[in-house]
């Protein structure tokens, strides 16, 4: 199909799970976004089990320009589930996805979408980039300096286990072309955390060259789950996508069945 008789530029993709109050704001946020003329954006919100009202708001909600579509299913299934679904339903020729409190500003995601269309198949956000601004009150300066060592630390397990390179693995905004997308994302059955990773080691399996760009991102909730418990788990999962992903076999070869089978 030509790209011009396209119905639409461009899917962002945000998947929710009981997102509470923020959800109002990012609704007004993105009908003030969509408003502007421009691209022709498709919005699909992937509703994974929410169970906090959530659906019903957001099949209310209908913007002035654009289009919304809401995607939903029980139970709870996970980020990395939601975020499949919403790409694969997605129509548009650049499909981005991000988190539902927005935490990435438009000019970010509009960022990631010039590089699309400058010939990347993956574009990543990237908070280690050189140009990129983190901004969380001062009051969380501790929580700060505590997040970047855990990243640190689990960027060094993530280069040593999977074929990666990347600054910055685990960031809330990243964008494909449909054509990378048709092309991993069927592959992909990891639903947790270690789904970002485990779809850029499947970029690198398929030969697609993941372009890095800074962000400007808002911590406005510092709490954090990271604790001995939970970095067991993400070496586990980063274990399991390393024995699903081995190198030297055939990306056709590539199927769900090897993740599964690696746990």
């Amino acid at each position: 199909m030509n790209l011009t008789s396209r119905q639409f530029d461009v899917s962002l993709v945000l998947p929710a799970y009981n997102p509470g109050t923020r959800l109002r704001q990012t609704l007004h946020e993105l009908g003030d976004f969509l408003a502007v003329p421009g691209d022709r954006w498709e919005v699909l919100f992937v509703c994974d089990g929410c169970t906090d009202g959530t659906l019903d708001l957001l099949n209310a909600w209908k913007p002035a320009r654009g289009s919304a579509r809401v995607i939903s299913y029980s139970p709870n299934r996970g980020k990395g589930y939601a975020v499949r679904q919403g790409l694969l339903a997605a129509s548009a020729p650049f499909r981005i996805f991000t988190d539902i409190d927005l935490a990435y500003p438009f000019a970010d995601i509009e960022r990631v979408l010039r590089r699309l269309r400058a010939g990347s198949e993956a574009v990543i956000g990237s908070r280690t980039h050189s140009d990129s601004i983190v901004e969380l009150p001062a009051r969380s300066l501790g929580y700060a300096y505590r997040r970047q060592i855990q990243s640190r630390v689990f960027g060094r397990i993530v280069r040593t286990l999977l074929p990666l390179t990347n600054g910055d693995t685990q960031a809330g905004l990243k964008g494909f072309t449909e054509s990378a997308v048709r092309r991993i994302v069927p592959r992909l059955a990891c639903n947790g955390f270690g789904f970002d990773c485990e779809l850029l080691t499947a970029c690198v399996r398929a030969g697609i060259r993941v372009e890095e760009v800074p962000v400007h991102v808002r911590y406005d909730d510092c709490a954090s789950t990271t604790n001995f418990g939970s970095t067991v788990r993400m070496v586990r999962e980063l274990w399991r996508i390393r024995k699903a992903w081995p190198a030297g076999v055939a990306f056709a070869d590539q199927i769900t069945d090897r993740y599964r089978e690696a746990g």
